[in-house]
């Protein structure tokens, strides 16, 4: 699982060297990430059922085939659209491999505890998102070939997984082969009644939390020159690694937290992390950005706990897979949608006037979001 998806946000901090050797403004740095998440979110909703009908060694071994040979190609890329190309084909691998990989530890683990095998999987996503980007960074701020030498490591480590994997024997499928219904066919649901309140919560507090970390992910190069004296592929390498391990380590710590207490410190944490950095455009000061990047580290980590034990509360049985499958779907709109938009404001006013926009957008939904869960969090005890 860390090898499949380090190689992910492994482009994040190089987007700026792409940007000086291709002539690309900032719309066409956003769709290079975009076009990222829409493939993963692609993936997610065409292919969620395929690990538990065709078994999820095989599903791995592919993913993990795939998600190689995209970094092969993102390392030979000639052009944006060659790389565009291998974002694509990353996207897609990378939710084959979450997905499998998830169900393998779930399967493997002997206490047959899945609150504990998914905590595992959560910490192991965020370890490994992280550890491209510092990784990364860290190669391509000394490196003389920064664009090639930078995905060196993954390559690597993809090579070396995949013959690990063909060495263990394949697992058989845990679902039978549908009759009527394609294992691509899309499976969504959204609970009605009580618990469609309860749904939505959840589901826009991963929609901020997504939204967050995409910013830092796909265009903190960009406006980091202004408030911080360091700069570099290291340095924003750096910024994001730091918000996905403290975000892991937020997670850890508030495991077993109320939902409520965990979802209103995170959504305070946003709309607090949210002003100081649009203030932060005014005075500047690397400071003032250090407490932005640890709010939204905090706010990520307990939101999307937070959304993700909502889920599991409220969801039957019987629509579990469906009901997860609508609540990453709507997250995943959140790392698409408003860094679209920003994009299009930063290349038409400026990055200064599109970061002001969207802090001040997600502030807005922060404080809704927070209003929601006060009031409607009040008849369930447990949350």
């Amino acid at each position: 699982m860390i090898v499949g998806v380090m190689g992910t946000a492994l482009a994040s901090p190089l987007y700026p060297l792409y940007q000086d050797a291709w002539a690309l403004n900032t719309g066409e740095v956003t769709i290079l990430y975009v076009v990222y998440m829409a493939s993963a979110l692609s993936s997610l909703l065409f292919l969620g059922r395929i690990s538990d009908q065709r078994g999820f060694m095989v599903v791995l071994r592919g993913g993990l085939i795939l998600v190689t040979t995209g970094i092969i190609f993102s390392a030979i890329a000639w052009d944006y659209w060659s790389f565009l190309i291998s974002r694509v084909i990353i996207g897609l691998a990378s939710s084959l491999i979450v997905t499998s990989a998830s169900i393998g530890l779930t399967k493997l683990t002997r206490s047959k505890d899945l609150q504990r095998a998914a905590a595992t999987s959560s910490l192991l996503l965020a370890f490994g998102f992280g550890l491209g980007p510092v990784l990364g960074g860290l190669i391509a701020q000394w490196s003389a070939y920064p664009l090639r030498s930078s995905y060196l490591p993954s390559i690597g480590m993809g090579l070396l997984a995949i013959y690990a994997l063909f060495l263990l024997p394949s697992t058989p499928p845990t679902a039978p082969k549908p009759k009527k219904k394609a294992f691509w066919r899309p499976s969504l649901y959204i609970p009605a009644g009580e618990q469609r309140p309860l749904f939505f919560i959840g589901s826009f507090s991963a929609f901020t939390a997504f939204a967050m970390f995409s910013l830092y992910a796909s265009l903190a190069p960009s406006f980091m020159t202004t408030m911080v004296p360091w700069h570099g592929p290291a340095v924003s390498g750096l910024s994001i690694g730091i918000i996905l391990f403290l975000s892991s380590g937020a997670q850890l710590m508030a495991r077993r937290w109320p939902i409520k207490r965990n979802l209103s410190i995170g959504l305070s944490s946003f709309f607090l992390g949210n002003l100081l950095l649009a203030l932060n455009t005014q005075y500047a000061s690397p400071w003032l950005f250090i407490w932005c990047v640890l709010l939204t580290a905090l706010g990520h980590g307990l939101c999307l706990i937070g959304g993700m034990s909502i889920v599991n509360r409220i969801a039957a049985p019987e629509h579990r897979a469906a009901t997860t499958s609508s609540y990453l779907i709507t997250g995943y709109c959140g790392a698409i949608l408003p860094i679209l938009g920003m994009g299009y404001i930063a290349d038409q006013f400026g990055m200064t006037v599109a970061l002001i926009c969207f802090c001040i957008g997600l502030s807005l939904l922060s404080i809704v979001l927070m209003f929601f869960t006060l009031r409607k969090m009040q008849l369930p005890s447990q949350l």
